[in-house]
């Protein structure tokens, strides 16, 4: 099966599922390389997203796991986004990356994000890295694998002390929005507690509306 009949065959899948929501919504696909993208956009998506991204994520490995399985070499990378939401996640996501890697230099020590998948991850070390003295690694086993980054020894200066291990330890919360709508659009939970994240993503928000 070519890439442009497995482009198609997400879209056609996704078109599916929207209809079987009852969204009014439009559905398109792209192919960069053997990369497919499909887009839903419209309004009153956010049903489509999920809270933290769930529905989202199972819609694009649905849609991965029918690809895969018509095509004869297994399929080309699949990635669904709804809304945009893809794009203000990983915004959101650089934003408290480059936050968390000025703490660290301020703090001394390591600080642990919460478990993210690897499209979410892949982002992270680039941010991160790019402030000197800041390093990343990856540990832990999917689905609860998650980045840690580290200051290099020598380069982190002296915090605050105790007001450090504070927001060391609060990045180990957690919380969980109560806010149903909120739920359904945002891109939050990429700290541990979820807070700064989801300050961010209902800015995000407020700007798309």
């Amino acid at each position: 099966m070519t890439i442009e009949a497995q482009a198609a065959l997400a879209e056609e899948f996704v078109r599916g599922v929207v209809r079987c929501f009852g969204i009014d919504a439009t559905v398109s696909s792209t192919i960069d390389e053997e990369h497919i993208r499909v887009s839903v956009d419209g309004d009153a998506v956010g049903y489509l997203i999920g809270h933290q991204g769930s529905t989202i994520d199972a819609l694009q490995e649905l849609t991965r796991t029918v690809v895969q399985r018509r095509s004869e070499e297994g399929g080309g990378r699949v990635n669904v986004d709804v809304g945009g939401y893809r794009a203000r996640r990983a915004a959101a996501l650089a934003q408290f990356a480059q936050k968390v890697a000025h703490e660290d230099l301020e703090a001394g020590e390591p600080q642990a994000l919460e478990p993210m998948d690897a499209a979410d991850r892949e982002g992270v070390p680039d941010v991160a890295n790019a402030h000197d003295g800041v390093s990343t690694s990856s540990e832990g086993d999917d689905p609860h694998r998650y980045v840690v980054i580290h200051p290099t020894p020598g380069r982190a200066r002296e915090g605050s002390g105790e007001a450090e291990e504070g927001v060391s330890a609060a990045r180990h919360g957690s919380e969980e929005s109560t806010d149903e709508e909120a739920d359904a659009a945002e891109p939050a939970g990429s700290s541990p507690d979820g807070s700064d994240l989801t300050a961010a993503g209902d800015e995000l928000d407020d700007d798309a509306h």
